[in-house]
Parts: C-alpha cells; structure tokens; sequence
C-alpha cells in the first residue's frame, strides 16, 4: 500500500529536531496473546475499545508525523485492509515480510528503502502510552544529539512499567548513556517500545532475520546508545490479562 499523499513534518520546537517519518512493527505473531490472535493479529487486538495500532498511529498523527512505514507478516491481509482508512489522514507504505519474518533487526533493515530520512521514530505496534507534562515524541526530538546518538530509546522506570513482570532492561548514566542489565539482576528502566535512530544504527547488518539487540549492543559498545525518561503512562500489553489491567488504570487515569 502506498499513498502519494505528501506526509507532514513533526514542527520542532526550541532545540527540537525534525521527525517526518515512523517505522511501525507490526509483524509479530503475538504468541502470547492467544487466544485473542488465533484469529486477528495482535495489532489489532482492542484495548480500551480501540486496536492497540491505532492507540499508536493516533499518536504519531498527534505529534504531527504524516509519513508511517508499517512491516506486515502474521495476518498481513488484515492488517493492510484495517489501514486502508487511515489514507485520509497519513500516508502509508507497507514493508512485506509475508515470505519471511525477519525479527526486529532484519524488519527494520528490510524498510529502509521506504524510510527516505536519516533519522527516523521507531514504535512497536503494541507500545501504549499516554502523555504526561511532556509528550513522549517531542521529547525524543529535543532531545536527539545528532553527533552523539544512533539511538535513543524512551525507557519508563521499572517501577511505573504497569503490567511488565520483567526485571528491567537498562541502566543509565548522568549523560544518559544506556548499558544492560547484568543477568540475575535488577535494572531500573524498561525500554517503551518507541525510540528516535539513525539510519547509522543499521550499517553493516547480518543478513536475514535478526534481533534489534545487535544493533543496539553495538551502539552500547561504542558508547551511542542514550535514553530519554517518559513522564506518563505506559503499558506492557502482552498478554489477555495484562489487557484488563490496562483498562482498569486508564479508566481512572
């Protein structure tokens, strides 16, 4: 699916980088969610009475990003016909992944060529969030260093990452600088799911499906992967019963 509709510029504000393009992924088979995915996949599974994908892509509208790339495998059909209505508001191309699912590295290096920026936000299809004082985008925009980052990554503190039964992902620095939780350990902060990149993060990848963790590990190693600390909501919607428990915070949030 392509639209030539010309996509809109996320408007920068003070320091703020400009954003004109997201990668959604959307080609997980959601194993976790069954039963709810024996039949739909999990994009489109309903939270709160809307799919997790809209609750996503309504986001990314809001911050005024216009242009989404969305990989499709699981289900792909349904997928590209729930977005065929969202021409009306936001240009859409499809990264096809039918033949093969090449995981979160090799899907986003197979849709750089529908990614014409450098720079560019990256959001799992299942990332749901709400805003606090600071809108998650705008602050992945002001603050992006361009000399210094391949990757920024919002994190949430493991203890405000409602429904995540983890022991955290990350630890990080003063300056933001992001390293790994050691294994049989505690860190403080879980990775959203939503993070700005450079096109520098994917250079020289393995071929065939692979993990983002590479790609980030590298950009650990050599000091280029940073974090950012959303100020709202966030929600690990994996699982039915994590779907409930998000329902029940949103509707006294």
């Amino acid at each position: 699916m392509s639209r030539s509709r010309k996509a809109l510029t996320l408007r920068p504000g003070h320091g703020a980088v400009d954003i004109r393009t997201a990668m959604v992924m959307a080609a997980g088979i959601g194993k976790r969610m069954r039963p709810l995915t024996a039949t739909r996949p999990k994009p489109l599974v309903e939270v709160a009475g809307k799919p997790l994908l809209d609750h996503a892509l309504d986001r990314l509208r809001s911050a005024g990003i216009g242009r989404v790339v969305v990989n499709v495998h699981y289900l792909a059909d349904t997928i590209e016909a729930h977005l065929t209505y969202r021409a009306a508001d936001m240009e859409v191309l499809i990264s096809d992944e039918r033949k093969h699912l090449l995981e979160t590295g090799g899907g986003l290096v197979h849709a750089l060529p529908l990614i014409e920026d450098d720079r560019f936000l990256v959001v799992n299809s299942d990332a749901l969030w709400v805003d606090g004082p600071v809108d998650a985008i705008g602050l992945l925009a002001r603050q992006w260093d361009e000399a210094a980052m391949d990757a920024l990554l919002l994190v949430v503190p493991l203890a405000r990452a409602n429904c995540h039964s983890g022991q955290g992902d990350f630890h990080m620095d003063s300056a933001g600088r992001l390293v790994r939780r050691r294994a049989g350990k505690v860190a403080p902060f879980v990775y959203t799911g939503i993070q700005l990149v450079s096109r520098r993060l994917c250079a020289d990848p393995p071929d065939g499906a692979f993990s983002a963790n590479l790609l980030w590990d590298r950009a650990i190693a050599a000091g280029r992967a940073y974090g950012v600390v959303h100020e709202g909501l966030w929600f690990d919607v994996g699982t039915p019963g994590a779907i409930r428990h998000a329902e029940a915070i949103l509707a006294h949030a």
